[in-house]
């Protein structure tokens, strides 16, 4: 039986991991300590799980109590490193929630204190666990279109998604290190993990156009309480729902973080349309863009190869767009032929997963149950790499960092400028 202790009990930290691993995980783990820098939330969490789990006041104190064997970091993407390191100085692997961090120097840090300890950091990409991007991975190891040149990626938020970065923690850069680090780390893991290779240089534009003082200047702080409630399309009603009620507002006394705050607040720096080119080491190019205002919610990725061309398109669409959600894959080969492929979850990576076998469920499709199980089961045969390690988390963050300094310095910009261990 595995001790674990978790850091970080918002919504992702509560419902992604600390629920689920006490209900569905008895009998492998064993959550043996909370930790968050606002206890309350941390014992209103607590009040959500199948047993009870002791709350610590103090991150190091709650290590050393409770001598875990790993730790889980689920804070604010800036405070991962704080926490991944300090468990490795005493003794404790780690699994860290994506992004492994936000810059390349913490990830520096974290690699080198990783090398110092011995021990594992593990990061947590649920893409890689979904049936579309399951079944693009099986396709391209089969050899479906060769060897691979190039990329065409696209990914798009709607205003419902979208804008919900932009009222909480993530629309500063201190936090997140913008979206391309907190969200496209996803999207970059995905195609580093596609193709089979690591990026080298990134050139990056970016904009906020949608979001921000700039798009509109009639606001209020936040939306509990604001008079243009009624006429604002983005209003948010914290206290509707028990979940958000209880870990935010209840919490807000000991902390002050607004969960509801404006998303058009003059606090928000980040961007919310970009676009950048991506060179990797054995050669591929590829263009990625992502738009966080789109009218509805979806991705499209092309990637062209020595024997034909692969693409992914999904559409999960909501607003005027409901119900026209889908996703298919498509592959040219050179033979003028096409074949459609529409992913039903039935792979036969899949099929061979314990949790598949058992259908708990779980959030993104299942995707989080099925990451967790390998975690926590410690299942050795994967040959498809599903399980990302800190090598892993840097490559996905790499590609964000540098587009971060490249459209504040206006040129291309080195991977091995960013981390001193490649």
């Amino acid at each position: 039986m595995k001790k674990y202790v978790l850091v970080g009990t918002g919504h992702r930290g509560t419902m992604a991991y600390l629920v689920p691993l006490t209900k569905h995980f008895q009998d492998c783990v064993k959550i043996c300590g909370l930790y968050d820098i606002n206890k309350k939330r941390a014992e209103n969490a607590n009040l959500k799980t199948a047993y009870p789990i002791e709350v610590f006041d103090d991150f190091d104190e709650m290590i050393k109590t409770v001598k875990p064997d790993t730790v889980i970091v689920t804070t604010i993407d800036a405070k991962h490193s704080d926490y991944i390191i300090r468990a490795l100085e005493l003794g404790c692997d780690v699994i860290s929630e994506k992004p492994i961090t936000t810059d390349g120097e913490k990830m520096n840090a974290i690699y080198a204190a990783e090398k110092k300890s011995g021990k594992k950091v593990q990061v947590t990409f649920n893409c890689r666990f979904m049936p579309n991007f399951m079944r693009v991975k099986e396709l391209m190891l089969s050899g479906v279109i060769g060897t691979p040149y190039s990329a065409h990626y696209e990914w798009l938020l709607d205003t419902v998604h979208g804008a919900d970065y932009f009222r909480r923690w993530h629309s500063q850069r201190k936090n997140s290190g913008s979206l391309l680090i907190h969200k496209s780390t996803h999207h970059f893991d995905l195609l580093n993990w596609f193709i089979d290779d690591e990026p080298v240089k990134v050139n990056a534009f970016g904009t906020r156009r949608f979001y921000g003082s700039e798009a509109r200047k009639d606001h209020g702080e936040r939306c509990t309480g604001c008079k243009y409630a009624d006429s604002c399309e983005y209003y948010l009603d914290l206290k509707s729902d028990p979940h958000n009620q209880s870990i935010y507002v209840d919490c807000e006394d000991v902390d002050g973080y607004y969960r509801d705050k404006c998303i058009y607040s003059e606090d928000v720096d980040i961007e919310d349309t970009v676009c950048l080119n991506i060179k990797y080491k054995k050669g591929v190019v590829a263009t990625y863009s992502l738009t966080a205002h789109s009218p509805y919610e979806g991705m499209r990725l092309a990637i062209n190869g020595s024997e034909g061309r692969i693409v992914l398109e999904t559409r999960a669409a909501s607003g005027p767009y409901a119900g026209l959600a889908s996703a298919n894959i498509v592959i040219y080969n050179r033979l003028g032929e096409i074949v459609e492929i529409v992913p039903t979850g039935q792979n036969e990576t899949l099929r061979k997963l314990p949790r598949f076998a058992r259908n708990i469920g779980g959030g993104h499709g299942g995707s989080d149950m099925l990451l967790l199980d390998m975690l926590c089961r410690s299942i050795d045969d994967d040959p498809m790499n599903l399980l990302a390690d800190s090598y892993a988390g840097a490559m996905s963050i790499g590609i964000g960092a540098a587009a971060n300094i490249s459209m504040a310095e206006d040129r291309a910009v080195n991977i091995k400028e960013i981390f001193d261990f490649i």
